[in-house]
């Protein structure tokens, strides 16, 4: 096996182990997190529902168009998903981070919902 399957299959295990309790409801919609080398997404889930409440990217016009660090590029999509996800009417996720450790550009988007809102 290669390192790079070797990578995925673990983040696949701790994702399944997370997803086991971790469920967003009507209520309380799950914000979760998909990070890709270049770009990083970010959706408020109605698990019960099967409905995506609320979405916002890196790819997103006012985004991709300025210059900085992917870390910079997560900071402003936490804030736009925390914007959106209030004007939906929801302020309190439960965060999922999808099986990435909390460092870095997932936590730079995690601390920047917060700060726009989000309550989790």
């Amino acid at each position: 096996m290669s390192f790079k399957v070797d990578k995925e299959y673990r983040r696949l295990k701790i994702k399944q182990r997370v997803r086991k309790t971790l469920s967003g409801t009507p209520e309380r919609p799950r914000l979760t997190v998909f990070r890709s080398n270049k770009e990083i997404y970010a959706q408020v889930i109605d698990d019960l529902g099967g409905k995506t409440l609320v979405s916002a990217s890196s790819r997103v016009k006012g985004i991709a168009s300025q210059k900085g660090t992917k870390t910079e590029k997560a900071q402003l999509v936490g804030k736009l998903v925390a914007e959106r996800a209030l004007e939906a009417g929801i302020n309190s996720v439960v965060f999922d981070r999808n099986g990435y450790l909390y460092h870095g550009r997932i936590k730079a988007l995690a601390e920047a919902a917060r700060e726009g809102g989000l309550k989790f």
